[in-house]
């Protein structure tokens, strides 16, 4: 869910575990599904939930890339997205 509502809990929505995502993907530029997977699941309560459309989202706006020979997901940033 992208709009949030009154019974939302702000750190369990698709907008925050994208911006948790972010921060990691900027810090480490490239990093492993698995491990953005567990990285997401330890720190956001439903984050196994969340995880996959958080990365779509990011996906969508241009700032992920996923290489699916090294299973890994990286930070193209805003102005490198074709």
């Amino acid at each position: 869910m992208l709009r949030p509502t009154k019974h939302s809990h702000p750190d369990r929505t698709v907008i925050n575990v994208s911006l948790l995502l972010l921060a990691r993907l900027k810090k480490r530029r490239l990093d492993d599904y698995d491990e953005l997977r567990k990285y997401t699941k330890e720190h956001v309560t439903g984050g196994d939930v969340l995880f996959l459309p958080a990365l779509n989202f990011l996906y969508l706006l241009g700032l992920i890339d996923y290489r699916p020979k090294t299973d890994a997901v990286e930070y193209v940033g805003p102005n490198e997205a074709v």
